[in-house]
């Protein structure tokens, strides 16, 4: 098997479909299962290197001119092969002798001259045959099909076929459907078809009568169904037969394209009395050459007038109806029939005669005709169509809905009424309709609402592809609803409709449907909802993935369902769409992450206060202030020689001492210090950043008020930004009594670093030390 399906891949991927290697030719493509297609490639010859993987072959509508005893001989296992529409003018005799599983085969449409009995000899499992529309003449020198006992369907003839022959079917006992095109016939031998026990269907192409009556006669013992196409009946005269050769067997007649004259329905009417007393008969875009001016004579002649029960008729043209008589002629016809459909046949009237004569007339079909309320209203009148229970006027010229339901209160049995596709686009508050309304079908209608219009008797409402955005009617009986391709956007109330039990809902705009709803729907089987913009939230996915009793109510799941938004699975199947665990539980997700954050802001918090966060972000805005200016000003601007940081409790020794040894000196130095010049009104925080730039030095007054001073801490801190990180000496350091290490805050890491690396001076006790110490202070400012 697996040798076979690779086999099978090799021949779709890969094989040549031209002998000659033509290089505008492409591939086969097959399945799997070995379905081959190569129609419409322009092939010239039937591909090489076929196997016996291949199932079924179409080469359908290519320029192939001949089939080999060689091309088919490895499909050994093929059942099909369908070669219509190609240019074959000839097949080996051998060509098919491979093919005894071959179940259909379709030669139609080539320019086949002959046919041979040898092509169809081997192919014993042969069930469909068509070789319409070649060249032949005739149907072989001798029997084609004697040797094909299964075959059900066969189709030959074509516009060149002159003559049939006794022997052409001789050896066929059984046809579901046997099609002759006898278009030009010009002969046909007595008993040709009789051999034939049953036809099932026959479909036959005669474009002249002459030759019909002998026809039909060979096929009344065994025909069902008769079909005559593309005939004109203007010549028919169909002899009278005798009683013993009528057949109750043919149960239906079908013209399609056929010409008929005033004169030649007589005829065709003598035609159906030889149909079974049940008859139903079909008109196909047929002409009627007349004007109702039928024999009355010939009502003699049928032996049984009112045994046709069904009438349909479809695109009849009467090109002198306006000249046409009244029908009373053909009434008698009319009292059994229970089924007639009329449609596109540009309709306008019923008669009220006619429609008082079909008195078990059932079932009516008058769609996409020329009705309207005036003359609905005569074809409707007392007494017409007493046993009607279905009325279709589809896609006619109605345009009242109260006026259409009047017409119909004289039609006590009828139970439905489609009037669908006609323009009524609004509805009245209430209306009239026959007692007994079970069905309505409104599609198409153009209405943007219901009201009470609508009969509560429905048991099915058919309101689809309308403008209708709610449904809020209580229809107590209703057990189907159709309103598909509307403008919804939610499920209709179950309140409203307690016995539904079929709805389709599909093509709208629901966005979703929750559990509570199709609860509530307790009685629904069947549900169709696809084709709306599902929003598809991780309820809505819960509700549809993992409720396998819904998906079974479901009856376009899941190919119909697809996702709106969000817009990351927008298209794609909903029972393939799966969301996040941040999309789904999004309210538990915000109460974590909140309260997270509440914790990691009370740790910042309490690391802040431990290790002095508060100081470092006061830092940080004081050096992005700082960053605006220039690192260091240029000589030009100074104008201290230096700026002295101290605290408060320090100033006696500073002002009394210090200031006083130095300003008083030869030459004398000038200090900046904050009291006595800091610019006023001045930010604080400018006045130090700028008394340090504008100071050759800065001296730092240590001691254990200095370091509990906040003001001298943001001295310190500027210099610490401004001076130690350019790695120069402007820092001058006075212990002015001991300080431990410990005291100085862990922030000040560079001071610390300065105090452990480099000197600084001490301030002595001794008075005979201190005049060493102002001099060695000199010496620091002015280096």
């Amino acid at each position: 098997m697996l040798h076979s399906l690779w086999i099978l891949w090799a021949l779709g991927a890969t094989i040549s479909l031209s002998k000659g290697g033509s290089p505008d030719q492409v591939s086969l493509s097959c399945d799997p299962m070995g379905v081959c297609d190569g129609h419409s490639r322009s092939l010239n010859s039937i591909p090489a290197g076929l196997t016996a993987a291949v199932k079924s072959l179409d080469l359908s509508n290519n320029e192939i001119v001949y089939v080999g005893n060689t091309d088919l001989q490895m499909c050994v296992n093929l059942k099909a092969l369908i070669l219509k529409s190609n240019e074959i003018n000839r097949i080996d005799e051998d060509a098919f002798l491979p093919l005894g599983s071959l179940e259909r085969l379709d030669l139609s449409y080539n320019y086949l001259s002959h046919l041979s009995s040898s092509w169809f000899r081997p192919l014993s499992s042969l069930q469909f045959l068509s070789l319409l529309g070649n060249v032949y003449k005739e149907l072989g020198e001798t029997s084609l099909f004697s040797h094909l006992t299964n075959l059900r369907v066969l189709r030959v003839g074509n516009i060149y076929t002159s003559k049939i022959e006794e022997k052409d079917f001789a050896g066929i006992t059984f046809l579901e459907e046997l099609e002759i095109d006898a278009s030009n016939l010009q002969s046909y031998e007595p008993k040709s078809l009789k051999s034939i026990q049953n036809i099932s269907h026959l479909i036959l192409h005669m474009r002249q009568p002459i030759l019909l009556p002998v026809t039909f006669v060979d096929l009344l013992n065994s025909l069902e169904y008769f079909e005559l196409r593309d005939t004109d009946l203007h010549t028919l005269h169909f002899p009278e037969l005798p009683v013993r050769e009528t057949n109750p067997s043919i149960k239906k007649f079908t013209f399609r394209n056929v010409e008929i004259t005033d004169e030649s329905v007589n005829e065709v009417m003598t035609l159906f009395s030889y149909g079974s007393e049940f008859l139903e008969l079909e008109f196909d875009d047929c002409t009627l050459n007349g004007i109702g001016n039928f024999d009355p004579s010939f009502m003699e002649k049928i032996k049984d007038p009112g045994k046709v029960e069904t009438l349909i008729i479809r695109k009849l043209h009467i090109p002198q109806f306006y000249l046409f008589y009244d029908l009373s002629s053909i009434y008698a016809l009319t009292g059994n029939v229970k089924k007639i459909t009329i449609e596109n046949s540009k309709v306008f009237l019923v008669p009220c005669s006619l429609s008082q004569h079909l008195k078990s007339l059932e079932y009516l079909d008058l769609s996409e005709n020329l009705m309207v309320e005036e003359y609905l209203k005569n074809s409707a009148c007392e007494g017409a169509w007493p046993s009607l229970q279905t009325l279709i006027l589809r896609q006619n010229h109605l345009t009242s809905l109260e006026k259409t339901g009047e017409t119909l209160l004289t039609l006590k049995n009828l139970t439905s009424l489609d009037i669908s596709k006609n323009s009524f686009k609004s509805m009245p508050e209430t209306c009239q309709w026959p007692e007994k309304m079970k069905y309505l079908n409104l599609s198409s209608t153009q209405i943007d609402s219901l009201t009470y219009c609508i009969p509560r008797t429905l048991d099915i409402l058919d309101v689809s592809n309308n403008n209708l955005n709610l449904f809020s009617l209580i229809l107590p009986q209703l057990k189907e609803l159709y309103i598909s391709r509307n403008k919804l956007k939610t499920l209709p109330d179950s309140t409203f409709l307690p016995m539904l039990l079929v709805m389709k809902i599909s093509g709208n705009t629901i966005n979703t449907f929750s559990k509570e709803q199709l609860e509530s729907l307790q009685n629904l089987k069947t549900l169709e909802a696809g084709g709306n913009n599902f929003i598809c939230s991780c309820e809505f996915l819960s509700l549809t993935q993992e409720q396998q009793a819904l998906t079974q109510v479901l009856v376009d799941w899941p190919e119909n369902y697809l996702c709106d938004s969000p817009s990351h699975v927008r298209g794609q199947r909903v029972q393939d769409t799966h969301l996040s665990v941040a999309e789904c539980h999004r309210t538990a997700l915000v109460s974590a992450v909140c309260c997270a954050l509440l914790l990691f802001i009370l740790l910042v918090v309490a690391l802040c206060y431990r290790f002095h966060g508060l100081w470092y972000m006061k830092m940080m805005w004081a050096w992005l202030q700082a960053k605006r200016k220039p690192k260091k000003a240029p000589n030009r601007d100074i104008c201290y020689d230096a700026f002295v940081s101290y605290s408060e409790r320090d100033s006696y020794w500073v002002e009394n001492l210090m200031v006083q040894e130095l300003e008083n000196f030869d030459p004398p130095f000038k200090l900046c210090l904050h009291k006595r010049d800091f610019v006023p009104g001045k930010w604080i925080i400018d006045n130090i950043i700028d008394s340090i730039e504008k100071s050759h030095k800065t001296v730092f007054v240590l001691s254990e008020n200095f370091v509990k001073s906040e003001w001298c801490k943001y001295e310190l801190d500027f210099s610490h930004f401004r001076l130690f990180d350019e790695n120069n000496d402007a820092a001058i350091l006075i212990l002015l009594e001991p300080i431990e290490k410990k005291a100085i805050p862990q922030r000040f890491c560079k001071l610390r670093k300065i105090m452990n690396t480099k000197t600084y001076l001490e301030w002595p006790n001794d008075e005979a030390q201190q005049q060493g110490f102002w001099l060695n202070l000199r010496t620091a400012i002015k280096s």
